[in-house]
């Protein structure tokens, strides 16, 4: 039996079909993370005097009043494409989580598009992109993991689960010193933003080897 834009996983008698992940899946979640720290770490270099990575956010780097801030406007431009990208990819996994995970690339540019003010200014637009993208890369896991045999690890339901309670947890740590002013703000953040790029391509890689030895002819059995 032929799966037409698909491999096949045998468990006993049951052929169970699983949609791969093309090439070009794995490039974009693999460049989302490089592009994020590259350009957080680019960004603040370029900083006149001394920029408190800790303390400071990835969101006054690509702000009115930064110097050169638009290295870090053009890496979440750049990361928001490959959250798209990686969500038209992701085929198997559930398509609501597949759509949450574009909703928060979407989100992720238009951050880039609605910079903050210099100086302490806020921007209404740039917070409600922000808080649209936080929580959108925070939940896909949970609502794009599946059920049943020949499943990925990083798209099974428990993994999923737990995947989504870890990076809610971080984000609620970048929320509370938001909230108190901390000392931490930048780092709280980093930590946030950094696994929720990263996971798109633990979830993809795990994937991509689940397809690849799927597609192993099965050993002839002895004679």
């Amino acid at each position: 039996m032929c799966w037409s834009g698909a491999s096949a996983h045998r468990v006993g008698l049951i052929v169970v079909p699983v949609r791969d992940v093309p090439w070009w899946g794995v490039l974009s979640s693999a460049a989302a993370p490089v592009l994020l720290v590259g350009g957080w770490t680019v960004a603040a270099t370029l900083q006149p005097g001394s920029f408190d990575q800790v303390r400071q956010t990835i969101s006054a780097l690509a702000g009115y009043g930064a110097a050169d801030r638009q290295v870090m406007s053009l890496a979440l431009l750049g990361v928001g494409g490959c959250h798209v990208i990686t969500g038209l990819a992701l085929r198997p996994a559930a398509w609501p989580g597949r759509i949450l995970l574009m909703t928060g690339g979407v989100a992720t540019v238009l951050v880039a598009a609605f910079p903050v003010p210099a100086g302490a200014g806020r921007s209404v637009p740039h917070t409600v992109a922000a808080a649209v993208a936080f929580t959108a890369l925070a939940a896909w896991p949970a609502v794009g993991g599946r059920r049943g045999p020949g499943v990925a690890w990083g798209l099974r339901a428990g993994v999923s689960a737990a995947a989504s309670a870890a990076l809610f947890g971080l984000l609620g740590w970048f929320y509370v010193e938001l909230a108190a002013g901390g000392l931490q703000l930048g780092l709280a953040e980093r930590a946030a933003a950094g696994a929720q790029a990263l996971w798109p391509l633990v979830v993809v890689s795990t994937c991509y080897w689940r397809q690849s030895v799927a597609r192993r002819p099965a050993a002839s059995p002895a004679l």
